[in-house]
């Protein structure tokens, strides 16, 4: 093993995930799993190179060694990243790249085939952003013996309650972009560049910590700014901050892929009192959720707590409050799509669960987003950043 490239976990761990994804397997009756979303791909193996723009996918059959396919080129990374051995590792050759005529998939079935790995009932990652129409296609003509289902997120789910080690890695992330938030307020001043800002987000969140430099986030700093800040997934222009206007900021420090998240607000020169008033709210909001999530605890009775506070002051909010994170990669982002903080989501709460709380107001040009990303201990909610809360002012 390179000691340059070794992978974030023990090659105990990543089996005890292998076996716990195939506990889930036979509970539902799937011979195979056709793993297709980077993210779980990194989580069951620990691969990590930037080659997702290609067809690859992990095969977990329910005995056996897992399978790994990626494009020939890019079999190197596999070895240098994860633990698995050569003899799991399968390239397609150049001649299946970006071809009309042919598809990596068309040469994942023949393998298939050819190693008996082609009946029964396989599980499929269809929802994957990175498992095509035709991708689909050409596996199913490849393989017409298997009785192909939906996955329905299965590997997400076993993601949901974290190991401490993985606990330990978005503490790091936290730290991380406890770290950067403090340098994005001080650097956000009328005149300067929304673009500039958004480099040096960049910049220090990838330089990280002293001792632990951070990667690349799920998604970019969205940092919405004047009458933009009434929509919440906006990102930066070219233009310069004004004073007399409020920016949102939400960004992620990450960590060996593993991201956390924060979003706070700053008011340059003197807020109006209805932004005020917002953000005392939500600052009772954020109390009042954290202290209903604990071991038990239901992800509808999370929102509901928080629902009932912002309804004595005549407010409302359709969207969800929160979602589970962890492993990411950009277009996956940091979301496990998994659980949510919402109504009807009746989710048992568990130890090292983990949650971004975000309490977004979008109003009509305007609004105020705070969060905080969180860890489910037995004694509550554990913060993983620690940014003082409440409207930035800088007059």
């Amino acid at each position: 093993m390179n000691p340059l490239f070794e992978p974030s976990f023990s090659a105990d761990e990543y089996a005890g995930r292998v076996a716990k994804t195939r506990t889930r397997m036979k509970e539902r009756g799937l011979d195979m799993l056709l793993v297709a979303e980077p993210s779980n791909i990194n989580y069951l193996t620990g691969y990590d190179c930037w080659t997702m723009v290609q067809p690859q996918a992990l095969l977990v059959p329910y005995s056996g060694d897992v399978v790994f396919f990626a494009r020939e080129v890019d079999l190197p990374g596999v070895t240098l990243t994860t633990h698995l051995r050569s003899e799991q590792v399968f390239g397609y050759p150049e001649d299946y790249v970006e071809k009309a005529d042919r598809h990596p998939f068309d040469w994942i079935a023949g393998v298939m085939r050819e190693r008996g790995l082609m009946s029964g009932t396989l599980a499929i990652e269809r929802d994957s952003n990175f498992y095509t129409i035709r991708s689909h296609e050409a596996l199913m003509a490849g393989l017409p013996n298997v009785n192909a289902v939906d996955s329905q997120r299965l590997v997400n789910w076993v993601r949901a309650v974290k190991s401490d080690s993985e606990i330990d890695k978005m503490r790091i992330a936290g730290r991380i972009v406890e770290r950067v938030m403090g340098k994005t307020f001080d650097m956000i001043e009328p005149g300067v560049r929304q673009c500039d800002v958004a480099a040096q987000i960049y910049a220090n969140s990838i330089m990280g910590l002293e001792n632990a430099g951070g990667t690349y986030p799920s998604a970019p700093p969205l940092m919405p700014t004047g009458p933009g800040t009434a929509v919440p997934h906006l990102t930066w222009s070219d233009a310069p901050f004004k004073s007399g206007e409020s920016t949102s900021l939400e960004f992620a420090g990450c960590y060996h892929r593993y991201n956390v998240p924060l979003a706070r607000a700053i008011f340059l020169g003197a807020p109006p009192p209805r932004l005020l008033e917002m953000a005392d709210i939500v600052n009772d909001g954020m109390d009042v959720a954290l202290a209903a999530i604990r071991p038990g605890a239901r992800c509808e009775d999370v929102e509901a707590a928080w629902r009932v506070l912002i309804t004595r002051y005549g407010l409302s909010k359709a969207t969800r409050i929160g979602y589970s994170i962890g492993v990411g990669y950009p277009v996956t982002s940091w979301l496990e799509k998994t659980m949510s903080l919402r109504p009807g989501d009746t989710t048992v709460l568990e130890p090292n669960m983990t949650f971004h709380v975000l309490l977004g107001m979008w109003m009509d040009g305007w609004g105020y987003a705070l969060s905080e990303s969180v860890v489910v201990t037995e004694r509550g909610a554990e913060c993983l950043s620690n940014v003082p809360r409440g409207l930035r002012v800088k007059r």
